[in-house]
């Protein structure tokens, strides 16, 4: 009779595409198994650990994942080569000039030295956080050598460091700005998700703003009705109008005899092509506005003006279409503009504000009258009645307050002049508008 044989302990079979799980000669563990990969491929993955239970749950975690659909990142250059590529073949198609600049130089000053060498795919929101606290707490003129380049060093490189840090605002637009190159390599299933949107900068505070008083705005407009430029001014501060708006106008665009101006471009100052018309910042900036009947008068007065000087160059004058231009009929500067603004606010013995704040000033002074935020975002082009309503949110607290004093003097009128129970004549009526 033949001995029985030894029980074998079985040894547990992987299913198909489960991956394989072995030891390597090193010690450690290697799994190995396909996935989902971008372009709906399939690709073969290896991945490794100390023990076989840590191989074999870093294998079935991206198994997992391609089985949900999501393939594997396929990135392995840097954050640097990344946002290189994304500045020069994406965000230069989407963005106009102006702000693909800006974006350049953010990446170069701060997004490269900072994160630029780290992978692209590990990048976590750890290293975000990380390098964000670091940014916000160094000196600028430690960090970029800003001190060591001047003629007279008063900063770092002379042994007293100014601590000149970032402000909110900056280091809010840093981090939208990567952001927006991480959301694009999600797009493009560079990675799988975009860790810089699980980090929370803040909410910084929105720049405050000084607009013009009713009695200052009239002050400044009977300051500079005999400027060349009335009509700009005046045009500005009754409408609103952007100050590249303003100088892309062309006379095309207006329409004197309905009393309407179409917005159609902006003008602004390039680093290729110089002064440029370009397209509105947004398309609702793209709109067409009622003119005030004084800015109708001081337009045809402008015009008036301007046929003079062409009669007076005779053949040398250069027509160009535009409403407002140098007396050599070229297109006004932005930054020249800034300057005799300011000149104009000190012959009218005003405070200095900014020619944007003319546009904030129209706002307010049209909130204060009681117009609705719907017909201001109309006027000023802005893109979601939300932004209107941000950035005047302080001037609304004001109207809100005026509101409930209003409805205090007519509670303690009914109050103090009845001496009847309330009944259903004494009452309010519900829909009688409180203004």
């Amino acid at each position: 009779m033949t001995a029985p044989r030894e029980a074998v302990p079985s040894r547990r079979v992987r299913a198909n595409s489960d991956g394989t799980v072995y030891q390597r000669k090193d010690g450690r563990w290697e799994a190995a198994g396909y996935v989902l990969a971008p372009g709906n491929t399939r690709k073969r993955v290896r991945v490794y650990g100390t023990t076989r239970k840590e191989a074999l749950a870093k294998l079935t975690e991206k198994i997992v994942s391609s089985n949900r659909g999501v393939p594997i990142p396929s990135a392995q250059g840097s954050v640097s080569s990344y946002l290189t590529y994304w500045l020069e073949a994406v965000a230069v198609h989407q963005l106009r000039e102006n702000i693909h600049t800006r974006y350049t130089a953010c990446v170069k000053q701060y997004l490269v030295p900072g994160l630029g060498k780290k992978k692209l795919a590990k990048l976590t929101a750890k290293d975000v956080r990380t390098w964000l606290n670091q940014v916000r707490t160094t000196c600028q003129c430690c960090a970029r050598s800003i001190d060591a380049a001047r003629d007279q060093p008063r900063c770092c490189a002379a042994g007293a460091c100014c601590s000149k840090r970032l402000s909110p605002l900056t280091l809010a637009y840093i981090h939208s700005v990567l952001k927006s190159a991480l959301e694009h390599a999600v797009r493009e299933e560079e990675i799988t998700r975009n860790v810089a949107r699980n980090v929370r900068t803040g909410t910084p505070r929105p720049r405050r703003f000084e607009p013009l008083t009713a009695d200052e705005a009239r002050q400044f407009l009977a300051a500079v009705r005999n400027d060349r430029l009335f009509a700009l001014h005046e045009l500005a501060l009754r409408t609103g109008l952007r100050k590249g708006e303003l100088l892309g106008l062309q006379w095309e665009d207006l329409d004197l005899q309905t009393g309407t101006a179409s917005i159609r471009r902006t003008l602004q100052r390039t680093q290729t092509g110089g002064l440029t018309a370009l397209p509105t910042k947004t398309r609702a900036s793209e709109r067409r506005i009622a003119l005030p009947s004084e800015c109708i008068h001081s337009l045809k007065e402008h015009r008036e003006v301007q046929e003079g000087e062409r009669e007076a160059a005779a053949e040398g004058w250069r027509d160009n279409g535009l409403v407002f231009s140098t007396p050599a009929r070229g297109p006004i500067d932005p930054a020249n503009l800034n300057r005799s603004f300011r000149a104009l606010l000190d012959r009218a013995g005003l405070r200095r504000i900014r020619f944007h704040d003319l546009r904030h000033s129209t706002a307010t002074l049209l909130l204060e009258q009681g117009v609705e935020l719907v017909v201001i975002k109309e006027l000023l082009g802005h893109a979601h009645i939300g932004v209107t309503a941000t950035v005047y949110a302080r001037v609304r607290l004001r109207l809100q307050r005026d509101a409930i004093d209003l409805l205090g003097r007519t509670l303690h009128t009914q109050t103090g002049t009845s001496n009847q129970p309330d009944d259903c004549h004494d009452r309010l009526p519900y829909t009688a508008p409180v203004r």
